[in-house]
């Protein structure tokens, strides 16, 4: 194993000019540096999972797929290989503007596993989306009426938090529901469950798998429900299958 010592730090801008851009048949820009324990099929068939139809939102967009990005510097510095001491000064993901591209660096040494490289992914592929192009309001509607009607729980912490204000403020007796936890909430629960459908095109997991912390998972034939609504907007890209098991006691 490399020692810290060994490895020089890059800045991401001279990461890129190392490097071709990809344009995946589903338009989305990537690109693989450094040892990052990636083969190129497993890569491919990630980014492959993206539909189609969002890559139009995330054109000035480019995944960088490295070893680490380092947290702790003021520019985005990107170490080529692994260390323990630099797995412990490095983050998930760094973004960083690079001319009219506006680029993802994710880190592929700090996930054990195919699942939280993916999720990891596509969560920042799903905040992309949302931050180009919104919610749509269809689905916005269902997830609101899903929380009115006190479903329980929600798909991730900050989902959980935004719809408790904005259901407290009604609750309070103010007059009106606070608009702003109502919108952060739709933009939460859609890139939530955007992140889940990819994720369920590329790789099979357990739903309990996504738990975090202090919150109560969102009951599943709730969250199924969002699911086949979100792949009624964005269908799966020719190769990939969406279905939804439940698994039967006994």
């Amino acid at each position: 194993m490399s020692s810290s010592a060994q490895i020089e730090l890059w800045p991401a801008e001279k990461v890129a000019e190392q490097i071709t851009v990809t344009l995946a048949p589903n338009g989305i820009h990537f690109a693989s540096w450094g040892e990052t324990r990636v083969t190129e099929p497993d890569l491919e068939r990630l980014v492959g999972a993206v539909p189609t139809t969002l890559s139009a939102a995330l054109v000035h967009r480019a995944y960088y797929f490295v070893p680490l990005a380092i947290a702790d510097t003021g520019e985005t510095m990107i170490a080529p290989g692994y260390s323990v001491d630099l797995g412990d000064r490095a983050i998930c993901h760094r973004n960083t503007i690079l001319g009219s591209t506006e680029a993802v660096f994710l880190s592929t040494r700090l996930v054990e596993d195919r699942f939280g490289l993916a999720f990891e992914f596509f969560i920042n592929v799903a905040h992309n989306f949302v931050e180009a192009a919104g919610v749509p309001e269809s689905f916005a509607s269902l997830a609101w009426s899903q929380a009115e009607a006190q479903v329980r729980g929600e798909t991730s912490q900050d989902a959980w938090e935004t719809r408790r204000r904005a259901l407290d403020s009604r609750a309070s007796g103010q007059k009106a529901i606070d608009e702003r936890s109502r919108n952060s909430y739709h933009e939460s629960a859609f890139s939530d469950s955007l992140a889940v459908y990819m994720l369920s095109l590329a790789v099979d997991f357990d739903y309990h798998d996504l738990r975090e912390r202090e919150y109560p998972l969102l009951a599943a034939p709730a969250l199924a429900e969002r699911l086949r609504h979100v792949s009624g907007l964005f269908p799966a890209n020719p190769g990939y299958e969406f279905q939804i098991l439940y698994r039967r006691k006994g």
